[in-house]
Protein backbone atom coordinates (compact mmCIF):
# COMPACT_ATOMS: atom_id res chain seq x y z
CA UNK A 1 0.00 0.00 0.00
CA UNK A 2 2.82 2.42 0.59
CA UNK A 3 4.71 2.19 -2.51
CA UNK A 4 1.10 2.02 -4.46
CA UNK A 5 0.63 5.75 -2.64
CA UNK A 6 4.31 6.69 -3.25
CA UNK A 7 3.70 6.08 -7.33
CA UNK A 8 0.29 7.92 -6.44
CA UNK A 9 1.77 11.50 -4.85
CA UNK A 10 5.29 11.24 -7.86
CA UNK A 11 2.23 10.64 -10.62
CA UNK A 12 0.10 13.93 -9.11
CA UNK A 13 2.67 16.19 -8.65
CA UNK A 14 4.43 15.44 -12.05
CA UNK A 15 0.60 16.80 -13.87
CA UNK A 16 -0.22 19.62 -15.29
CA UNK A 17 -2.37 22.52 -13.83
CA UNK A 18 -5.48 20.42 -15.03
CA UNK A 19 -4.26 17.21 -13.44
CA UNK A 20 -4.10 19.05 -9.96
CA UNK A 21 -7.74 20.24 -10.43
CA UNK A 22 -8.63 16.33 -11.32
CA UNK A 23 -7.06 14.34 -8.71
CA UNK A 24 -8.88 14.21 -5.66
CA UNK A 25 -7.15 11.69 -3.22
CA UNK A 26 -8.14 12.94 0.07
CA UNK A 27 -9.80 9.88 0.89
CA UNK A 28 -6.46 8.81 1.57
CA UNK A 29 -4.24 11.23 2.01
CA UNK A 30 -4.70 11.80 5.96
CA UNK A 31 -2.67 12.40 8.98
CA UNK A 32 -3.09 8.96 9.82
CA UNK A 33 -1.46 7.79 6.65
CA UNK A 34 1.45 9.51 7.24
CA UNK A 35 1.66 11.33 3.65
CA UNK A 36 1.25 14.63 5.01
CA UNK A 37 4.96 14.52 6.35
CA UNK A 38 6.05 15.93 2.88
CA UNK A 39 5.76 18.36 0.38
CA UNK A 40 4.44 15.78 -2.01
CA UNK A 41 1.75 14.92 0.16
CA UNK A 42 0.78 18.13 0.88
CA UNK A 43 0.44 18.79 -2.31
CA UNK A 44 -2.23 16.12 -3.01
CA UNK A 45 -3.91 16.98 -0.38
CA UNK A 46 -4.40 20.43 -1.36
CA UNK A 47 -6.08 19.03 -4.68
CA UNK A 48 -8.53 17.36 -2.46
CA UNK A 49 -8.94 20.66 -0.80
CA UNK A 50 -9.75 22.79 -4.11
CA UNK A 51 -12.12 20.09 -5.45
CA UNK A 52 -15.48 19.80 -3.43
CA UNK A 53 -15.57 23.79 -4.56
CA UNK A 54 -15.68 22.56 -8.17
CA UNK A 55 -17.19 18.96 -7.94
CA UNK A 56 -19.56 19.41 -10.93
CA UNK A 57 -22.50 17.53 -9.19
CA UNK A 58 -21.53 16.64 -6.38
CA UNK A 59 -20.83 19.67 -4.32
CA UNK A 60 -19.35 23.39 -4.17
CA UNK A 61 -20.05 26.38 -6.66
CA UNK A 62 -19.16 24.49 -9.79
CA UNK A 63 -23.22 24.61 -10.82
CA UNK A 64 -26.85 26.65 -11.16
CA UNK A 65 -27.29 25.98 -8.13
CA UNK A 66 -25.01 28.41 -6.65
CA UNK A 67 -27.51 31.38 -8.42
CA UNK A 68 -30.60 29.49 -7.08
CA UNK A 69 -29.35 30.10 -3.65
CA UNK A 70 -29.14 33.56 -4.44
CA UNK A 71 -32.14 34.26 -6.57
CA UNK A 72 -33.98 36.67 -3.71
CA UNK A 73 -31.91 39.26 -5.45
CA UNK A 74 -33.24 41.28 -8.28
CA UNK A 75 -31.19 40.39 -10.99
CA UNK A 76 -31.75 36.67 -10.93
CA UNK A 77 -35.15 34.89 -11.83
CA UNK A 78 -36.21 31.42 -13.13
CA UNK A 79 -38.83 29.59 -15.49
CA UNK A 80 -42.26 29.92 -13.81
CA UNK A 81 -43.46 26.20 -14.77
CA UNK A 82 -40.69 23.47 -15.52
CA UNK A 83 -38.64 21.72 -13.32
CA UNK A 84 -37.43 24.54 -11.81
CA UNK A 85 -38.84 24.14 -8.39
CA UNK A 86 -36.13 24.53 -6.17
CA UNK A 87 -34.90 27.51 -8.01
CA UNK A 88 -38.38 29.34 -7.55
CA UNK A 89 -38.41 28.61 -3.81
CA UNK A 90 -35.69 31.17 -3.56
CA UNK A 91 -36.98 33.90 -5.56
CA UNK A 92 -40.44 33.60 -3.56
CA UNK A 93 -38.65 33.38 -0.31
CA UNK A 94 -40.79 30.11 0.60
CA UNK A 95 -37.28 27.72 0.86
CA UNK A 96 -38.42 24.04 2.36
CA UNK A 97 -35.19 22.45 4.38
CA UNK A 98 -35.36 19.49 1.94
CA UNK A 99 -34.69 21.74 -1.01
CA UNK A 100 -31.72 20.13 -3.37
CA UNK A 101 -30.03 23.08 -3.92
CA UNK A 102 -29.41 23.61 -0.74
CA UNK A 103 -26.28 21.16 0.56
CA UNK A 104 -24.07 22.01 -2.60
CA UNK A 105 -22.58 25.23 -0.57
CA UNK A 106 -22.84 24.10 2.35
CA UNK A 107 -21.19 19.94 1.92
CA UNK A 108 -18.74 21.57 -0.59
CA UNK A 109 -17.44 23.85 1.93
CA UNK A 110 -17.38 21.50 5.20
CA UNK A 111 -15.49 19.09 2.79
CA UNK A 112 -12.71 21.57 1.38
CA UNK A 113 -12.58 22.74 5.08
CA UNK A 114 -12.07 19.33 6.11
CA UNK A 115 -8.81 19.28 3.88
CA UNK A 116 -7.67 22.49 4.86
CA UNK A 117 -7.94 21.46 8.43
CA UNK A 118 -5.64 18.09 7.52
CA UNK A 119 -3.08 20.24 5.84
CA UNK A 120 -3.11 23.35 8.70
CA UNK A 121 -2.81 20.18 11.35
CA UNK A 122 0.38 18.64 9.56
CA UNK A 123 2.07 20.97 7.62
CA UNK A 124 4.84 22.42 10.80
CA UNK A 125 6.29 19.06 10.28
CA UNK A 126 6.49 18.21 6.86
CA UNK A 127 10.19 17.86 5.09
CA UNK A 128 10.13 19.64 1.64
CA UNK A 129 10.92 23.09 -0.12
CA UNK A 130 9.63 25.62 2.96
CA UNK A 131 8.46 28.08 0.53
CA UNK A 132 6.21 25.76 -1.18
CA UNK A 133 4.88 23.90 2.10
CA UNK A 134 4.65 27.57 3.13
CA UNK A 135 2.33 28.54 -0.37
CA UNK A 136 0.10 25.09 0.36
CA UNK A 137 -0.19 26.26 4.16
CA UNK A 138 -1.26 29.41 3.33
CA UNK A 139 -3.81 28.05 0.62
CA UNK A 140 -5.30 25.72 3.49
CA UNK A 141 -5.97 28.91 5.47
CA UNK A 142 -7.09 30.82 2.87
CA UNK A 143 -9.58 28.20 1.66
CA UNK A 144 -10.89 27.68 5.31
CA UNK A 145 -12.08 31.42 5.31
CA UNK A 146 -13.58 31.70 2.05
CA UNK A 147 -15.54 28.84 2.96
CA UNK A 148 -16.37 29.96 6.20
CA UNK A 149 -17.23 33.43 4.86
CA UNK A 150 -19.93 31.10 2.39
CA UNK A 151 -21.23 29.77 4.83
CA UNK A 152 -21.72 32.88 7.62
CA UNK A 153 -22.79 34.92 4.42
CA UNK A 154 -25.72 32.62 3.71
CA UNK A 155 -26.65 30.78 7.27
CA UNK A 156 -25.66 33.09 10.31
CA UNK A 157 -24.91 30.76 12.67
CA UNK A 158 -23.50 27.28 11.57
CA UNK A 159 -20.83 24.59 13.23
CA UNK A 160 -17.12 25.90 13.63
CA UNK A 161 -15.18 22.81 12.94
CA UNK A 162 -11.01 23.28 13.27
CA UNK A 163 -10.13 20.10 14.66
CA UNK A 164 -11.43 17.75 11.78
CA UNK A 165 -8.70 15.28 9.98
CA UNK A 166 -10.84 13.25 8.52
CA UNK A 167 -14.29 13.81 7.13
CA UNK A 168 -16.67 12.60 9.45
CA UNK A 169 -20.61 13.52 9.48
CA UNK A 170 -19.84 13.01 13.14
CA UNK A 171 -17.75 16.39 13.61
CA UNK A 172 -20.89 18.48 12.78
CA UNK A 173 -22.62 17.43 15.65
CA UNK A 174 -21.62 20.51 17.59
CA UNK A 175 -24.10 23.38 18.18
CA UNK A 176 -23.91 26.56 15.82
CA UNK A 177 -21.57 29.33 16.78
CA UNK A 178 -23.05 33.28 16.09
CA UNK A 179 -21.42 35.32 12.82
CA UNK A 180 -18.61 37.38 15.03
CA UNK A 181 -17.48 33.97 16.29
CA UNK A 182 -17.14 33.01 12.59
CA UNK A 183 -16.00 36.44 11.36
CA UNK A 184 -13.47 36.38 13.88
CA UNK A 185 -12.19 32.85 12.46
CA UNK A 186 -12.04 34.04 9.07
CA UNK A 187 -10.08 37.25 9.61
CA UNK A 188 -7.95 35.05 12.14
CA UNK A 189 -7.23 32.72 8.90
CA UNK A 190 -7.09 35.20 6.83
CA UNK A 191 -4.01 36.51 8.40
CA UNK A 192 -2.32 33.69 8.75
CA UNK A 193 -2.78 32.96 4.85
CA UNK A 194 -1.63 36.16 4.23
CA UNK A 195 1.72 35.82 6.29
CA UNK A 196 2.22 32.29 4.29
CA UNK A 197 1.24 32.60 0.39
CA UNK A 198 3.33 34.65 -2.25
CA UNK A 199 2.29 37.58 -3.75
CA UNK A 200 1.02 36.12 -6.85
CA UNK A 201 -0.59 32.82 -7.95
CA UNK A 202 1.20 29.60 -8.87
CA UNK A 203 -0.87 28.88 -11.40
CA UNK A 204 -4.84 30.32 -12.63
CA UNK A 205 -7.09 28.68 -9.88
CA UNK A 206 -5.13 28.80 -6.85
CA UNK A 207 -4.66 31.54 -4.27
CA UNK A 208 -2.17 34.24 -3.70
CA UNK A 209 -1.45 37.00 -0.59
CA UNK A 210 -3.62 39.62 -3.00
CA UNK A 211 -6.54 36.84 -3.12
CA UNK A 212 -6.82 36.62 0.72
CA UNK A 213 -5.99 40.52 0.99
CA UNK A 214 -9.50 40.97 -1.42
CA UNK A 215 -11.37 38.15 1.11
CA UNK A 216 -10.43 40.13 3.85
CA UNK A 217 -11.46 43.35 2.40
CA UNK A 218 -15.32 41.60 1.26
CA UNK A 219 -15.20 40.29 5.17
CA UNK A 220 -14.84 43.91 6.48
CA UNK A 221 -17.34 45.87 3.83
CA UNK A 222 -20.13 42.82 5.03
CA UNK A 223 -19.26 43.02 8.54
CA UNK A 224 -19.69 46.79 8.74
CA UNK A 225 -23.65 45.66 7.12
CA UNK A 226 -26.28 43.75 8.23
CA UNK A 227 -26.27 41.89 10.50
CA UNK A 228 -23.14 43.43 12.69
CA UNK A 229 -23.32 46.63 11.61
CA UNK A 230 -19.80 47.17 13.20
CA UNK A 231 -18.89 50.47 11.08
CA UNK A 232 -15.49 51.22 11.86
CA UNK A 233 -14.61 48.22 9.58
CA UNK A 234 -15.29 50.28 6.27
CA UNK A 235 -11.99 51.75 7.43
CA UNK A 236 -10.64 49.01 7.37
CA UNK A 237 -11.75 47.71 3.86
CA UNK A 238 -10.92 50.97 2.21
CA UNK A 239 -7.24 50.38 2.89
CA UNK A 240 -7.14 46.91 2.41
CA UNK A 241 -8.63 47.37 -0.85
CA UNK A 242 -6.42 50.61 -1.57
CA UNK A 243 -3.47 48.60 -1.03
CA UNK A 244 -4.44 45.95 -3.54
CA UNK A 245 -5.36 48.95 -6.20
CA UNK A 246 -1.84 50.45 -5.35
CA UNK A 247 0.14 47.82 -5.48
CA UNK A 248 -2.21 45.49 -8.06
CA UNK A 249 0.94 44.96 -10.38
CA UNK A 250 2.65 43.31 -7.25
CA UNK A 251 0.29 40.55 -6.75
CA UNK A 252 -0.24 40.23 -10.62
CA UNK A 253 -3.70 42.02 -10.49
CA UNK A 254 -5.54 44.53 -12.85
CA UNK A 255 -8.72 45.73 -14.99
CA UNK A 256 -9.40 44.41 -18.44
CA UNK A 257 -9.30 47.24 -20.84
CA UNK A 258 -12.16 45.86 -22.94
CA UNK A 259 -14.96 44.44 -20.98
CA UNK A 260 -15.39 41.90 -23.46
CA UNK A 261 -12.32 40.23 -22.97
CA UNK A 262 -14.05 39.07 -19.60
CA UNK A 263 -15.62 36.44 -20.86
CA UNK A 264 -14.62 33.25 -22.81
CA UNK A 265 -16.52 32.96 -26.09
CA UNK A 266 -15.85 30.19 -29.33
CA UNK A 267 -12.41 32.53 -30.53
CA UNK A 268 -11.15 33.92 -26.68
CA UNK A 269 -10.54 31.90 -23.68
CA UNK A 270 -9.09 34.26 -20.90
CA UNK A 271 -8.82 31.93 -18.40
CA UNK A 272 -6.18 33.10 -15.94
CA UNK A 273 -6.77 37.34 -16.80
CA UNK A 274 -5.45 39.85 -14.62
CA UNK A 275 -8.23 40.72 -13.30
CA UNK A 276 -9.37 36.96 -11.62
CA UNK A 277 -8.28 37.57 -8.46
CA UNK A 278 -10.07 34.25 -7.21
CA UNK A 279 -11.48 31.75 -9.88
CA UNK A 280 -12.22 27.91 -9.77
CA UNK A 281 -10.47 26.34 -12.73
CA UNK A 282 -12.51 23.35 -14.79
CA UNK A 283 -11.37 21.45 -17.92
CA UNK A 284 -13.93 19.11 -19.55
CA UNK A 285 -12.17 16.06 -19.56
CA UNK A 286 -14.64 14.21 -17.34
CA UNK A 287 -18.49 15.04 -16.34
CA UNK A 288 -17.20 16.08 -12.37
CA UNK A 289 -14.88 18.87 -13.42
CA UNK A 290 -17.04 20.40 -16.50
CA UNK A 291 -17.88 24.16 -15.34
CA UNK A 292 -22.10 24.05 -15.56
CA UNK A 293 -22.75 27.32 -13.85
CA UNK A 294 -21.99 28.41 -17.60
CA UNK A 295 -23.22 27.03 -21.21
CA UNK A 296 -26.70 25.51 -21.00
CA UNK A 297 -28.20 26.61 -17.80
CA UNK A 298 -27.69 30.38 -19.19
CA UNK A 299 -29.41 29.21 -22.47
CA UNK A 300 -32.90 29.56 -23.26
CA UNK A 301 -35.24 26.95 -24.70
CA UNK A 302 -35.41 28.81 -27.54
CA UNK A 303 -31.30 27.26 -28.34
CA UNK A 304 -32.32 24.33 -26.58
CA UNK A 305 -30.68 25.56 -23.43
CA UNK A 306 -32.22 24.65 -19.88
CA UNK A 307 -33.51 27.98 -18.87
CA UNK A 308 -32.02 28.05 -15.36
CA UNK A 309 -31.44 31.39 -14.55
CA UNK A 310 -31.88 34.64 -15.98
CA UNK A 311 -33.11 38.41 -15.63
CA UNK A 312 -35.52 40.05 -13.92
CA UNK A 313 -37.85 42.37 -16.03
CA UNK A 314 -37.19 45.50 -14.11
CA UNK A 315 -33.10 44.76 -13.16
CA UNK A 316 -32.68 44.55 -17.19
CA UNK A 317 -35.12 47.44 -18.61
CA UNK A 318 -33.42 49.89 -15.63
CA UNK A 319 -29.84 48.83 -16.65
CA UNK A 320 -27.58 51.77 -18.32
CA UNK A 321 -27.81 51.63 -22.08
CA UNK A 322 -24.53 51.45 -22.74
CA UNK A 323 -21.53 48.67 -23.95
CA UNK A 324 -21.91 46.76 -20.72
CA UNK A 325 -25.70 45.83 -21.27
CA UNK A 326 -24.78 44.80 -24.53
CA UNK A 327 -22.19 42.38 -23.35
CA UNK A 328 -24.00 41.03 -20.54
CA UNK A 329 -27.50 40.18 -22.28
CA UNK A 330 -28.71 38.35 -25.08
CA UNK A 331 -31.64 40.37 -26.13
CA UNK A 332 -32.56 38.47 -29.93
CA UNK A 333 -32.16 34.72 -31.02
CA UNK A 334 -33.28 33.34 -34.22
CA UNK A 335 -35.94 30.82 -34.82
CA UNK A 336 -37.59 28.21 -37.25
CA UNK A 337 -41.38 29.47 -37.96
CA UNK A 338 -42.90 27.39 -40.94
CA UNK A 339 -39.77 26.92 -42.12
CA UNK A 340 -38.40 30.43 -41.87
CA UNK A 341 -35.25 31.44 -39.94
CA UNK A 342 -36.81 34.42 -38.06
CA UNK A 343 -35.24 37.14 -35.72
CA UNK A 344 -37.43 37.63 -32.39
CA UNK A 345 -36.17 39.84 -29.39
CA UNK A 346 -36.37 38.83 -25.79
CA UNK A 347 -40.19 39.76 -25.17
CA UNK A 348 -41.24 36.94 -27.66
CA UNK A 349 -38.99 34.21 -25.75
CA UNK A 350 -40.50 31.24 -24.79
CA UNK A 351 -39.56 32.81 -20.93
CA UNK A 352 -40.31 36.38 -21.71
CA UNK A 353 -36.67 37.29 -20.81
CA UNK A 354 -33.20 38.05 -21.70
CA UNK A 355 -31.04 35.71 -20.80
CA UNK A 356 -27.08 36.23 -19.63
CA UNK A 357 -24.83 36.21 -22.72
CA UNK A 358 -21.71 36.55 -20.83
CA UNK A 359 -22.31 33.29 -18.55
CA UNK A 360 -22.88 31.28 -21.64
CA UNK A 361 -20.11 29.89 -22.33
CA UNK A 362 -18.18 29.16 -25.55
CA UNK A 363 -20.00 26.63 -26.55
CA UNK A 364 -23.82 25.37 -26.36
CA UNK A 365 -22.93 22.86 -23.42
CA UNK A 366 -22.88 22.30 -19.90
CA UNK A 367 -19.25 20.77 -19.85
CA UNK A 368 -17.41 23.89 -20.38
CA UNK A 369 -13.54 24.28 -19.38
CA UNK A 370 -13.62 27.81 -18.85
CA UNK A 371 -12.85 29.48 -15.04
CA UNK A 372 -15.71 30.54 -13.05
CA UNK A 373 -14.38 34.27 -11.42
CA UNK A 374 -15.29 34.05 -8.02
CA UNK A 375 -13.72 37.29 -6.94
CA UNK A 376 -12.32 39.82 -9.82
CA UNK A 377 -10.31 43.09 -9.18
CA UNK A 378 -13.09 45.40 -10.44
CA UNK A 379 -14.78 44.32 -6.97
CA UNK A 380 -11.77 45.36 -4.75
CA UNK A 381 -12.33 48.54 -6.89
CA UNK A 382 -16.20 49.21 -5.66
CA UNK A 383 -15.35 47.31 -2.28
CA UNK A 384 -12.67 50.82 -2.27
CA UNK A 385 -15.09 53.15 -3.29
CA UNK A 386 -18.05 52.29 -1.35
CA UNK A 387 -16.32 52.63 1.98
CA UNK A 388 -14.24 55.31 1.21
CA UNK A 389 -17.35 57.52 0.56
CA UNK A 390 -18.95 56.42 3.77
CA UNK A 391 -16.24 57.13 5.49
CA UNK A 392 -15.21 60.58 3.83
CA UNK A 393 -17.88 61.24 1.61
CA UNK A 394 -19.57 61.84 -1.40
CA UNK A 395 -16.92 63.78 -3.03
CA UNK A 396 -13.74 61.86 -2.52
CA UNK A 397 -11.37 62.44 -4.94
CA UNK A 398 -9.93 59.16 -4.93
CA UNK A 399 -13.36 56.97 -4.46
CA UNK A 400 -14.93 58.54 -7.41
CA UNK A 401 -12.26 57.54 -9.40
CA UNK A 402 -11.77 54.40 -8.73
CA UNK A 403 -15.84 54.24 -9.52
CA UNK A 404 -15.13 56.30 -12.76
CA UNK A 405 -12.75 53.41 -14.02
CA UNK A 406 -15.24 51.22 -14.10
CA UNK A 407 -18.02 53.54 -15.76
CA UNK A 408 -15.64 54.28 -18.52
CA UNK A 409 -14.92 50.67 -19.40
CA UNK A 410 -18.40 50.17 -19.08
CA UNK A 411 -19.59 52.46 -22.41
CA UNK A 412 -16.52 51.30 -24.10
CA UNK A 413 -14.08 54.27 -22.89
CA UNK A 414 -9.83 54.23 -22.18
CA UNK A 415 -9.88 53.28 -18.28
CA UNK A 416 -7.95 56.26 -17.46
CA UNK A 417 -9.06 58.77 -19.18
CA UNK A 418 -11.53 61.17 -17.89
CA UNK A 419 -15.02 61.00 -19.52
CA UNK A 420 -17.23 63.70 -18.06
CA UNK A 421 -20.46 62.38 -20.27
CA UNK A 422 -20.53 59.54 -17.68
CA UNK A 423 -18.12 59.84 -15.15
CA UNK A 424 -19.76 60.38 -11.64
CA UNK A 425 -19.03 64.16 -10.08
CA UNK A 426 -19.94 62.89 -6.60
CA UNK A 427 -21.48 59.57 -5.55
CA UNK A 428 -23.22 58.07 -2.78
CA UNK A 429 -23.23 54.56 -1.23
CA UNK A 430 -26.09 53.39 -3.11
CA UNK A 431 -24.43 54.52 -6.27
CA UNK A 432 -21.61 52.79 -6.08
CA UNK A 433 -23.32 49.52 -5.36
CA UNK A 434 -26.09 49.95 -7.99
CA UNK A 435 -23.10 50.27 -10.63
CA UNK A 436 -21.66 47.15 -9.05
CA UNK A 437 -25.23 45.25 -9.60
CA UNK A 438 -24.88 46.23 -13.35
CA UNK A 439 -20.91 45.12 -13.38
CA UNK A 440 -21.57 41.73 -11.97
CA UNK A 441 -25.34 40.95 -13.26
CA UNK A 442 -25.92 37.44 -12.92
CA UNK A 443 -22.74 36.84 -10.90
CA UNK A 444 -21.96 36.06 -7.02
CA UNK A 445 -22.37 39.45 -5.60
CA UNK A 446 -25.85 41.40 -5.62
CA UNK A 447 -27.81 39.37 -2.84
CA UNK A 448 -24.98 39.64 -0.44
CA UNK A 449 -24.67 43.45 -1.26
CA UNK A 450 -28.96 43.28 -0.74
CA UNK A 451 -28.66 41.87 2.42
CA UNK A 452 -25.95 43.76 4.20
CA UNK A 453 -27.58 46.85 3.00
CA UNK A 454 -31.25 45.29 4.33
CA UNK A 455 -32.03 46.50 1.03
CA UNK A 456 -34.20 43.14 0.05
CA UNK A 457 -37.60 44.23 0.99
CA UNK A 458 -37.37 47.52 -1.48
CA UNK A 459 -35.97 46.18 -4.80
CA UNK A 460 -38.32 43.17 -4.09
CA UNK A 461 -41.26 45.56 -4.21
CA UNK A 462 -39.96 46.53 -7.85
CA UNK A 463 -40.74 43.67 -9.04
CA UNK A 464 -42.23 43.62 -12.66
CA UNK A 465 -45.85 42.17 -12.51
CA UNK A 466 -45.34 39.57 -14.60
CA UNK A 467 -42.02 38.13 -12.55
CA UNK A 468 -42.10 35.19 -10.21
CA UNK A 469 -43.81 37.08 -6.65
CA UNK A 470 -43.23 36.48 -2.74
CA UNK A 471 -44.53 33.61 -0.87
CA UNK A 472 -43.40 33.82 1.84
CA UNK A 473 -41.93 36.21 4.21
CA UNK A 474 -38.24 37.65 3.50
CA UNK A 475 -35.56 35.89 5.16
CA UNK A 476 -32.42 37.08 4.97
CA UNK A 477 -30.43 33.95 5.90
CA UNK A 478 -31.47 30.35 4.13
CA UNK A 479 -32.51 27.42 6.17
CA UNK A 480 -29.90 24.45 7.01
CA UNK A 481 -30.65 21.36 4.54
CA UNK A 482 -32.60 18.92 5.89
CA UNK A 483 -29.75 16.53 6.06
CA UNK A 484 -27.90 18.32 8.46
CA UNK A 485 -30.71 19.45 11.03
CA UNK A 486 -31.85 15.24 10.95
CA UNK A 487 -28.69 14.12 11.72
CA UNK A 488 -27.61 16.72 14.64
CA UNK A 489 -30.56 17.91 16.24
CA UNK A 490 -28.22 20.85 18.08
CA UNK A 491 -28.31 22.56 15.12
CA UNK A 492 -30.48 25.43 14.88
CA UNK A 493 -32.86 24.47 11.60
CA UNK A 494 -33.57 28.10 10.91
CA UNK A 495 -30.15 29.43 10.63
Amino acid sequence: MKNILIILLLVFVSTSCKDFLEEDLSTIITSESGALKNESGLTAALAGTYKPLSKTWGSGLGNASTQAILMGSDDLTTHKASNKADFREFDQFKVAQQNGRLPFVWSGAYKSIQGANNIIANYEGAVGDQAAINQIAGEAYFLRAYNYFWIVKLWGKAPLVLESHVFDPAILEVNSVDEQALYTQILADLDAAIGLLSDTKPQPGRASKGSALAVKAQAYLQMAGWPLKQTDKYKMAADIAGDLITNQDQYGFGLMEDWIDLWPSATVNNDGNKEEVFALNFFAGQWWNGNAVYGLPARGGDDNGWDDYFSEITFFENFPDQYRKDITFQTETTVDRDGVPTVIQWPEFKTGRPYFQKLQGPKQDWLNAVSLPLIRMAEVYFIYAEARIVDNGSDDALALEALNKIVRRAYGLPLDVAAPSVDYASATQRDVVQEKAWEFAGEYCRWFDLVRLEMVEEVTATKNADDLQPLGSIEYYHPLPATETLANPGLDGDG
